[in-house]
């Protein structure tokens, strides 16, 4: 029987700011009154966070009444994927030196909206994980199939 190797790697720190500085699109998770509630958004990393823009409206203001969030990205090719998630504190740009130099990353709106509030995610903790792609190992298990 040949040996199996793991299709999973964590992976280490550093490595997971080089994969979210290469993507501009992610997941934004909040919560307020129990209830969840994620929204897409891209991002740019700056340092040990990540920052993006955002209108007035529900997203702001659940920041606002909880500022402990989670953000996700991830990438893939034929072979593989990765997903990288940040959890931290989120925290309106304060006007500025700080809002100068987030008006000046290379972060525009997708859509033509007027969004002047810049937000960062502080990072408290970061993971990820990468995923080699493959044949299921046991198809029979497919559809709760199992062997006999």
């Amino acid at each position: 029987m040949a040996e199996s190797t793991n299709p999973v790697t964590v992976l280490e720190e550093s490595r997971c700011w080089d994969l979210l500085a290469s993507q501009s699109v992610g997941r934004l998770a909040t919560a307020v009154q129990g209830m969840p509630e994620i929204f897409p958004l891209n991002f740019v990393v700056d340092g040990e966070g990540i920052v993006f823009r955002t209108a007035e409206g529900s997203k702001l203001v659940e920041l606002v009444i909880n500022e402990q969030v989670a953000f996700e990205a991830d990438g893939w090719n034929d072979d593989s994927g990765w997903s990288v998630v940040i959890k931290g504190s989120a925290a309106v740009v304060p006007a500025g030196e700080q809002q100068s130099r987030a008006e000046a990353l290379p972060l525009r709106p997708w859509v033509p909206t007027i969004k002047t509030n810049f937000v960062r995610i502080t990072a408290t903790e970061i993971t990820g994980r990468r995923f080699e792609f493959g044949p299921d190992p046991l198809p029979e298990y497919r559809y709760g199939k199992r062997p006999v």
